[in-house]
């Protein structure tokens, strides 16, 4: 929790800190059209990005959102924290660093990365289209560089410690849905040679790219509350390791546009060599 702490100072906290002091400043979309910042940095879900701009800024305006995210599996930790830059709903530019503790595995050994991301909104709008069964539509790419590659991923058969994810993600919003609640709903198609997102390196002696779909579901139970579900395949690249595809439920809570705190339980699968690797997500956001 230190670290966490720490990272959160440098990265996310002095966004987090302007937007608590300036909340009224907040942009003009709607509550969470500008999603959740994923683990690896990008707007979406926890897990997997989606279609949407970060920020709450509209086609005039400029926005953004920060936020911190710890997950607790029993034998391992993932923190990250990341800000991604919305302009004008058209064009998110977003850096995350991401650190993996490797806790009762090797103690006292950690695997850091950076990862770089942007994304361009392609077609549609998500509240402006409901009379339309396209969703929105964008394309993004993420830069990942493992700057801990030589202490575990090459020796368990990983190729390369830095790689580039590309992804297309579809998103739509149902403002009157199914038992008169609102839904929002993404799949995402992402093309990756990434080993658990990149944190055991990138490729291995199993093969290379893959496609790869992720999906999202989500129900506003009420105006500030989201429940949801999602779901992300991840490839078998090291025959060292084998990897699980992620699964997560999560319930957001939105008190006021401008922030958010979102609780999940995240099923990793096997990580590593340890199987049965689920356990707690919390993740706290800013955006104007």
């Amino acid at each position: 929790m230190r670290r966490l702490w720490r990272q959160c100072t440098n990265w996310g906290g002095l966004l987090l800190a302007a937007v608590a002091s300036a909340g009224g400043f907040a942009g003009d979309r709607l509550l969470a059209t500008g999603g959740l910042i994923s683990v690896e940095g990008s707007a979406g879900g926890g897990l997997t990005p989606w279609a949407v701009i970060a920020g709450l800024g509209t086609d005039t305006e400029i926005g953004a959102s920060g936020a911190c995210t710890l997950v607790r599996p029993p034998a391992f930790e993932l923190e990250t924290c990341g800000v991604a830059l919305g302009i004008g709903n058209r064009l998110e530019l977003s850096v995350d660093r991401q650190r993996f503790d490797l806790g009762s595995v090797i103690a006292g050994q950690a695997i850091d990365q950076t990862i770089v991301g942007a994304k361009v909104r392609l077609y549609g709008d998500l509240v402006a289209d409901q009379d339309r069964l396209w969703p929105q539509l964008a394309l993004g790419a993420q830069w990942k560089d493992n700057t801990s590659f030589d202490q575990v991923p090459k020796s368990l058969g990983a190729r390369r410690a830095s790689g580039l994810d590309a992804y297309i993600a579809a998103t739509k919003l149902w403002l009157d849905g199914p038992l008169g609640h609102s839904w929002i709903g993404d799949l995402t198609l992402r093309y990756s040679e990434a080993n658990q997102l990149g944190l055991l390196g990138f490729g291995g002696d199993l093969g290379t790219y893959h496609l790869l779909p992720e999906a999202s579901i989500g129900c506003f139970v009420t105006d500030h509350l989201v429940a949801g579900v999602e779901y992300r395949e991840k490839p078998n690249n090291l025959s060292a390791v084998r990897e699980d595809d992620f699964k997560d439920a999560f319930l957001a809570y939105l008190p006021v546009k401008w922030l958010s705190l979102t609780l999940a339980y995240a099923d990793l699968g096997t990580v590593a060599d340890k199987p049965g690797q689920a356990g707690p997500y919390i993740s706290l956001q800013g955006s104007f």
